[in-house]
């Protein structure tokens, strides 16, 4: 069984496993396997051959930004009018199939903003290239994330769980949590608030999944399980994202004599929706 296979199979078993005092350790370690599966996926292959042609753009300027958003939502429209870099733009999907990138020159700063593929569901099983797409986003210190103004929600829900089965944490703080590992003395488990999810069993269960036997471990929030593993797995980003949703209107224009219309085209005068989780 392949591991997508064995991913696959932990999330019906979670999906399907009642979440209650008696299945806590149960789903702990179902989560904690998900985890270590996933990360996984994002370790670069050994047979792997060079990377892909137009997705290793250097960092530049002051900050990163990153455009995430399914095909054909305006990802490439908002980089034309945001920056002086020209990307393709057509009424079909997979317009764009490489990273382009650009610069916003914003009060003396010079913020990068990078124009990724579309990503579909599945995305962070390789899909579309997805895992390409979100190797460049995992560098990026903001995520734009573009939503079609009538699908929002769903495609909101679709996006934010590709990402999550990657690593990247959005709009959230590293989980204040101290661990390290230690070569013998077994598990030191402390807090400093009292603990509501994470039990020194269920941590101990989590900890024996990773092979990990002896290690001082201190809460000083009350954390969930999963913010535990973020913690034990390390490879976690986390970067605040704005949602943008574009809305599209005629612009027209007039010749000197009234009521004679010149010439109309489609152009995005207002493409501000921008609001917070």
């Amino acid at each position: 069984m392949g591991i997508l296979d064995k991913i696959a199979e932990i999330e019906r078993e979670i999906a399907r496993t009642q979440k209650n005092k008696a299945t806590e350790y149960h789903l702990g370690l179902l989560k904690a396997k998900l985890a270590k599966y996933r990360a996984q996926l994002l370790e670069p292959s050994k047979t792997a051959g060079v990377k892909g042609d137009g997705f290793d753009v250097m960092k530049s300027g002051d900050a990163r930004v990153a455009l995430i958003g399914f095909p054909s939502v305006g990802k490439s429209t908002f980089l034309s009018l945001m920056t002086s870099t020209a990307s393709e733009i057509a009424n079909y999907e997979f317009t764009t199939l490489t990273c382009i990138p650009g610069v916003i020159e914003y009060k003396g700063a010079n913020i990068q903003l990078l124009d990724l593929p579309g990503i579909i569901e599945g995305a962070a099983q390789g899909k579309g290239r997805g895992r390409q797409v979100i190797a460049v986003a995992r560098t990026a210190d903001v995520v734009i994330m573009m939503l079609d103004a009538t699908k929002g929600d769903v495609q909101r829900e679709l996006l934010e769980k590709e990402l999550e089965s990657v690593g990247i944490r959005l709009n959230c703080s590293k989980p204040n949590i101290y661990f390290k590992p230690k070569k013998g003395g077994g598990l030191s488990y402390n807090s400093t608030v009292p603990l509501t999810q994470c039990s020194e069993k269920l941590v101990q269960l989590i900890l024996h999944e990773y092979k990990i036997f002896n290690a001082e471990v201190l809460f000083r929030e009350d954390s969930t399980p999963d913010e535990f593993i973020d913690v034990i797995v390390g490879n976690r980003v986390y970067m605040p994202c704005l949602y943008v949703s574009p809305y599209w209107i005629k612009e027209r224009h007039y010749s000197g004599k009234p009521n004679r219309e010149q010439h109309s085209y489609p152009k995005i005068a207002v493409f501000m929706n921008i609001f917070n989780p």
